[in-house]
């Protein structure tokens, strides 16, 4: 899997010059970028020369893809002993795809019909490079998982005789970056 940020990135981003903390941020940046891909269900640019075989029941008008946009449909194909024989389908004939989308739309106004592993589809899909609003969100979390440790903060203010102890306990990631990767999660329709 192809991480989504390098560490030269990270560190023009992070404006940093030297290489004390090289270590740990080639730790995180493959760490990030699984996490990124796992939480949006789709992994960008593992797939845009490599293709990648995805399989659907029918029963449905489009059949939607995980990694898009689609560059290319390698094949379609239908089975009706359950995946033990394809038979390939024949785009403008049998299906159309929908970019705009990512999926391919049956022609046939029934949809594509029920069969179990029915529908294989060989295709290319994602983007050359990552996009840079979800280059961003990584990077941020790069520098999150650097400077927050998860440890007890505390605070005094100025002049005063109370200190205030923040604990984090929070488990969810920062909204900002929430944010980003909700426009590129996958979603089924």
């Amino acid at each position: 899997m192809t991480n989504l940020v390098t560490l030269a990135e990270y560190k023009a981003y992070a404006g940093i010059n030297s290489d004390t903390q090289d270590a740990v941020i080639n730790i995180l940046i493959p760490k990030v970028s699984e996490l990124v891909k796992t939480y949006c269900g789709r992994t960008f640019i593992d797939h845009y020369d490599d293709p990648i075989t995805e399989y659907s029941d029918g029963n449905i008008q489009y059949i939607y893809l995980k990694e898009s946009p689609l560059v290319s449909i390698l094949s379609m194909e239908y089975s009706l002993d359950y995946g033990a024989t394809y038979t390939n389908l024949v785009e403008f004939t049998d299906y159309v795809i929908n970019n705009q989308y990512g999926r391919v739309e049956a022609i046939a106004s029934t949809g594509f019909p029920y069969y179990l592993n029915g529908y294989k589809i060989t295709y290319t899909g994602g983007y050359v490079s990552t996009p840079e609003d979800l280059k961003l969100a990584c990077l941020d979390l790069v520098a999150y998982y650097i400077k927050n440790d998860m440890s007890i903060k505390s605070t005094r203010g100025v002049g005063s005789n109370n200190t205030s102890v923040e604990f984090i306990t929070t488990a969810s990631m920062p909204s900002h970056i929430r944010r980003v990767l909700d426009l590129y999660r996958e979603t089924l329709i």
